[in-house]
């Protein structure tokens, strides 16, 4: 695709349309930020990496209609992988379609989205999940009049659970059309005196504060950690950037 030609429609914000392709399609909703493994963290620090967690909600997710198990005896062949499950629902909605221990997921939705956009398909983002694996897709959904699939892969032979409500497919909006047309461009620090200048006095509050919490500072251990990403400063000759999140909220379809 000409990137010349979907420059000026990205400019909008992108559309997406989701086409309902069964009455019991699983459920389409706005992603969490929080993750069972975040909350465990001691005081739940993994939070204060605010770039974690907006990558979490960064999308909208699939939900699981129901729980079931899959287990993968280590052939190539598609028989190889078996399927429990209480949910009559299991043989039509995950298949074992092109062996070599891969999970196909049929989402029951059809996206489109404006020219030159594509869905990132893939699994929710910082969920790990033992023994198996969730393959990433970028699909043309500009153009595309059928659905994809999802699939996972086990990483080694053995069982795997998957919970209902869990999240089995995530997907986000790429710029597909421009991404050949961005040209990468090396460059030293001291091209930009401004930014060195920024990253410089960043670096040494950044050993300071270290220094201050090995030494106890009553007022370091109270801060507990620098908040420089979170309220957006540093490097900003007004003080504040064009465009920051600590928090994302995306819209419920309708």
């Amino acid at each position: 695709m000409d990137a010349s030609k979907v420059a000026e429609p990205m400019a909008r914000p992108p559309e997406l349309t989701c086409f309902r392709l069964w009455p019991t399609s699983p459920e389409l909703r706005p992603a969490q930020a929080d993750r069972r493994w975040m909350d465990m963290t001691r005081e739940r620090f993994a939070y204060r990496c605010i770039p974690l967690s907006i990558a979490n909600a960064s999308g909208w997710e699939l939900a699981l209609p129901f729980a079931f198990e899959a287990a993968w005896y280590g052939a190539d062949e598609p028989n190889a992988v078996q399927f429990r499950s209480s949910d009559p629902r299991i043989a039509h909605f995950a298949t074992s379609h092109f062996g070599h221990g891969v999970i196909t997921f049929h989402t029951g939705w059809l996206f489109r989205t404006s020219p030159g956009w594509a869905v990132w398909a893939r699994g929710a983002p910082n969920w790990p999940k033992d023994g198996i694996v969730p393959l990433d897709g970028l699909v043309e959904t500009d153009w595309l009049p059928f659905p994809f699939t999802m699939n996972w892969r086990f990483t080694r032979p053995g069982v795997v659970s998957f919970e209902k409500d869990e999240p089995f497919c995530f997907i986000t909006l790429a710029p597909h059309g421009l991404l050949d047309a961005v040209q990468p461009r090396v460059a030293n620090l001291d091209d930009d005196p401004q930014l060195k200048a920024a990253y410089e006095a960043w670096s040494e509050s950044r050993a300071q504060f270290a220094e201050r919490l090995q030494a106890r500072d009553e007022d370091a251990v109270a801060r507990k950690w620098q908040r420089t990403y979170v309220q957006g400063r540093g490097g900003v000759e007004d003080g504040a950037p064009a465009y920051h999140l600590s928090k994302r909220r995306l819209q419920t379809p309708r």
